[in-house]
């Protein structure tokens, strides 16, 4: 028998990992918000005080589930924890960020946005 998912659980542990990220990202409620697509700060607020409660849509778990993909292709390729972290922030002189940081692409506020920083992650990685 398939194995029934809860998607209060899975998008509550989904927003405390982004949150733990977010502090280890050093990010601002601007770039929380914008990872996330949302545009309220008190929806932000609401979800990190009780992730239990938040009810995020199709758009806002696959945000997360590309943010959390990225953060474990951090972790995988660099062997230290800091410059997994710090990586995001640095400029990058690949296409895809053309002199630009990681998380300032990710930051345009588009899901594809996402997608492309996982993705480049990912070939880095050789998958």
């Amino acid at each position: 028998m398939p194995a029934i998912i809860d998607k209060t659980r899975t998008s509550a542990a989904g927003l405390r990992a982004f949150f733990r990220i977010s502090d280890l990202w050093h990010l601002s409620v601007e770039e929380q918000k914008k990872l996330l697509g949302l545009d309220s700060d008190s929806t932000l607020h609401k979800w990190k005080k009780d992730p239990q409660s938040a009810r995020p849509d199709k758009d806002k778990l696959d945000r997360l589930s590309y943010l959390l993909g990225i953060y474990k292709d951090l972790q995988i390729l660099f062997s230290d924890k800091e410059s997994a972290d710090n990586w995001v922030r640095h400029a990058n002189q690949s296409p895809v960020f053309g002199g630009r940081s990681a998380l300032d692409v990710m930051c345009q506020g588009h899901i594809i946005n996402l997608h492309q920083v996982r993705e480049y992650l990912s070939r880095a990685r050789g998958i």
